[in-house]
């Protein structure tokens, strides 16, 4: 006759490391959800007070990456904010919108390659919203750097050159320039090298897994988005945002005053940032 303890034996060593991984998984991911305060807004006032006090300062901004899932959340909650005395899209080919609340936007079609060519259409903007970015697996390591690197801080440099004073830009959770992965190395030099060229004002946002409808096929970010679904459900600011929320999040800061010139907001902070205003009832 077995006993019990035989019977357990039988699931096998790699059973119990498999359970053991997912034990310590679930526990640094609660310490996560649970310990950090994730950058509790600057500021008390209502968010709603702060959008209409900005409103009345006219100022203008452009968005890098409109066509982008992020650069096309950021642009509809700006344009119906109406946040912006004017917005300007900066980008390879000229949008479509047949919507009323799009009618006054300003498209400067440019060839990236050549962005020299174009510095006067990085002039007279007070805020930059940088939204560009590919993959590797779509346009292979060499156009990966080209757009996520070479773009990028070219195009932070002449918007600084052309007055810019508040710079947006959409990184990545997990990047640094020493990493020994592409992606995030590659978004971790973007951070430093746009630091340095000296904005009144910098802020980095850093999503984890962005929630998405995409409509471009993308079936790695597909099945992480399902495999992640039940993960965001029981620890929803850990290891990923709505995309809805980082454009809130970037607008909700961008009216909160701050006397640094360097912001770096996590995952958990653009979770915080972006629910700023909502109706808790």
């Amino acid at each position: 006759m077995r006993s019990g303890r035989p019977c357990v034996s039988m699931l096998g060593g790699g059973v119990w490391i498999a359970l053991c991984v997912l034990v310590l998984i679930a526990a640094i991911t609660f310490h996560q959800e649970h310990s950090d305060p994730g950058d509790i807004p600057r500021m008390a006032t209502d968010i709603k007070t702060l959008r209409e006090e900005y409103k009345q300062l006219n100022r203008s901004c452009f968005i890098l990456g409109a066509s982008g899932e992020t650069g096309k959340e950021l642009l509809k909650e700006i344009a119906q904010s109406r946040l912006f005395s004017k917005i300007t899209l900066i980008g390879r080919r000229k949008l479509t919108y047949e919507d009323e609340a799009y009618k006054d936007l300003v498209q400067e079609v440019v060839d990236f390659e050549k962005l020299d060519d174009y510095a006067a259409v990085f002039q007279g903007h007070d805020v930059g919203f940088c939204c560009l970015g590919t993959t590797k697996a779509k346009s292979g390591e060499a156009g990966f750097i080209r757009v996520d690197h070479d773009y990028v801080v070219k195009s932070a440099q002449l918007a600084k050159s052309g007055g810019c004073k508040h710079f947006n830009l959409e990184s990545s959770k997990g990047a640094n320039k020493e990493s020994s992965f592409l992606y995030l190395r590659v978004k971790g030099e973007v951070e430093a090298e746009v630091e340095e060229m000296g904005f009144e004002r910098y802020t980095i946002f850093r999503p984890a897994v962005l929630l998405c409808d995409r409509q471009e096929s993308r079936p790695a970010e597909w099945f992480t988005r399902k495999m992640m679904a039940p993960i965001s459900y029981m620890f929803p600011t850990a290891y990923s945002v709505p995309i809805t929320t980082l454009v809130k999040a970037m607008l909700n800061n961008a009216v909160i005053p701050s006397e640094k010139k360097v912001e770096l907001l996590e995952n958990k902070a653009i979770h915080n940032m972006g629910k700023l205003g909502e109706d808790k009832s």
